[in-house]
């Protein structure tokens, strides 16, 4: 969603505002404004200028307080989960409460889905009554509640129509998850079901505007938009998720490390790994063997922490890494697991080792990329991977060690690797 400022913090849970939030403030209360004048003008009710310009600006206000709350609505359930709510953030077409990770069953899912919805259900109830209780007395208020109330009532009604990124869409995944068995299949008919509402809401949108000359459509053609990007985000990370879950780590190693015997002096290091320089790649790993027996890791920093003058007297064997500290991975596991460990991994690599527990390849961040885009058919230039594999990090868009954070607790994961 880009930069948002924090403003604060609601039960605990950091309140953001993204900057498109000061434009439809600005052009909501216009809106407002040039309603409430009609509306007052209508009743016979005097108020100045500036006073309909102020009720404008408090009907916006307490438009984003009523969103807040619904957003506060799923973030308390899914704390109730036991998922933790890293944000709640206000922006051009609402909020979204941003949460860690999805809940660990259907029914917790399909109760922090409705939670928003039912807040603003609620919300619409109480204005609805306040507007009726004061009527008689306060009928400027009981016009504002009035709007609220319509207000919170299209919020609830839109949020429940049955497509991602919308509450709707998240109920129908609940529903489909807990029927199925399959977390996955709900998001792929909630995925779908929002594409079909996202370009049906922009082609209304165009109709809107080329046929009946009304700027509402441009309004019901962005929201159409924004709705198709997150349904196809979705099923984007259906398809990276599938890469992650088919391959396995002998598939995608790479084999960037020497061999070392143990016998070896420093010194001796020393000069043969000036004259294997132009061939050795710069992040090769130095595999220590005596025999046929793998010991562990020599590091070539190693040398640079000794005075040369010990050099000679010194062996591979006495200043190596043992493999027991050596972050490794078998190769029959899948990419997934992959891509978790690598994100705990301090050189951002791990060794893969075979059935017999012998070293057969390394394995990083930009193996997974490879592959995955491989798969994917997309084909990124090697000087691009190149500056990836220096940084350690994952390109835009191909955040896969996150991918993977949302495939732990699937119950399509686990069958597979069961299987």
């Amino acid at each position: 969603m880009g930069k948002a400022w924090t403003i604060g913090a609601v039960c605990g849970i950091p309140l953001r505002v993204h900057p498109s939030w000061l434009l439809i403030v600005g052009l909501a209360t216009v809106l407002f404004q040039g309603q409430y004048g009609r509306l007052l003008q209508d009743r016979q009710l005097a108020v100045a200028a500036l006073g309909i310009w102020l009720l404008g600006l408090l009907t916006v206000l307490l438009l984003f307080g009523s969103v807040l709350l619904h957003e506060l609505g799923h973030s308390l359930v899914a704390l109730r989960h036991g998922v933790k709510v890293r944000s709640i953030t206000l922006f051009l077409f609402g909020g979204v409460a941003t949460l860690e990770k999805e809940c660990r069953s259907a029914l917790a899912a399909l109760q922090v889905a409705a939670a928003g919805p039912a807040v603003s259900f609620t919300l619409a109830l109480s204005f609805f009554l306040l507007a009726n209780l004061i009527e008689a007395t306060q009928p400027i208020a009981a016009l504002v509640c009035q709007r609220l109330m319509i207000l919170n009532l299209v919020l609830g009604v839109f949020n429940l129509m049955p497509g991602l990124p919308l509450d709707g869409g998240l109920i129908v995944k609940a529903l489909v998850w807990h029927f199925s068995g399959s977390r996955r299949r709900g998001i792929q008919v909630a995925a779908a079901t929002g594409l079909v509402l996202a370009i049906t809401a922009i082609a209304s949108g165009l109709w809107l505007v080329l046929v009946w000359r009304t700027s509402s459509g441009l309004w019901l053609g962005l929201l159409g938009w924004f709705g198709l990007e997150a349904a196809s985000a979705q099923l984007q990370l259906l398809r990276l998720q599938d890469q992650l879950l088919q391959l396995r780590v002998q598939q995608v190693q790479g084999r960037r490390y020497r061999v070392l015997d143990a016998q070896l002096d420093l010194r001796t290091v020393s000069r043969q790994l000036a004259g294997e320089a132009a061939e050795m790649g710069p992040q090769d790993w130095l595999l220590v063997y005596e025999g046929h027996r793998w010991l562990g890791r020599f590091q070539p920093e190693t040398l640079k922490a000794l005075p040369v003058q010990c050099w000679s007297r010194e062996s591979v064997s006495q200043r190596l890494q043992p493999r027991e500290e050596i972050p490794s991975i078998r190769d029959s596991t899948p990419l997934w697991q992959a891509a978790l460990a690598l994100e705990q991994a301090p050189e951002a690599r791990l060794l893969v080792l075979s059935g017999a527990g012998l070293p057969s390849g390394t394995i990083d961040r930009v193996d997974l990329v490879k592959a995955v885009c491989k798969g994917l058919g997309i084909r990124l230039p090697e000087a691009f991977l190149g500056q990836i594999q220096r940084l350690g990090g994952y390109p835009p868009g191909l955040q896969l060690g996150l991918v993977a954070s949302t495939m732990a607790d699937s119950e399509d994961t686990n069958s597979s690797v069961k299987s």
